[in-house]
């Protein structure tokens, strides 16, 4: 339900940082993303945006496939990364996770796992709606799958 007062349209896309890009890219492809774009980001105006003065910040830009979302995976080359949140917890405050719907989630882990993606704990079935699971993806990043298991209105 839409609040009268919000000027809110949508998610536009949720940032990931990492240390290495191509990996990280070759990781969500398999997952069914498709690469929008690449770029660098950097000079002052950029470091206006971020608090973080002069910086130079390699992007991706990742869409799902029915082109409603996108994943920003970028890449700090300056300043250095201040603070490293990967191994994090699955109950650790702040962001924590990214949930993705697939068809197959054996399919799915299957394919994943050999880029490394490693399950957190075990694959579920929440009562007769869905199966999920957490992984461990690229650099120990946490991601949710979730596969659909019933006709849902």
């Amino acid at each position: 339900m839409k609040s009268e007062k919000s000027n809110l349209k949508r998610l536009d896309n949720i940032g990931i940082v990492v240390e290495n890009l191509d990996e990280a890219i070759a990781f969500f492809a398999e997952l069914g993303l498709a690469l929008e774009g690449r770029a660098m980001v950097e000079g002052e105006w950029a470091g206006r945006v971020t608090g973080l003065g002069n910086q130079r910040v390699e992007i991706a830009m990742l869409v799902t496939p029915d082109g409603h979302s996108r994943l920003e995976i970028s890449r700090f080359l300056s300043p250095p990364v201040a603070a490293d949140h990967r191994n994090a917890p699955v109950n650790a405050l702040g962001y924590l996770r990214v949930m993705f719907a697939v068809e197959d989630l054996d399919e799915t882990l299957a394919r994943l796992g050999k880029h490394g993606a490693q399950l957190v704990g075990e694959v579920v079935q929440y009562e007769d709606s869905y199966r999920l699971c957490y992984i461990r993806g690229p650099e120990g990043l946490l991601i949710g799958l979730a596969q659909e298991t019933s006709n849902r209105n």
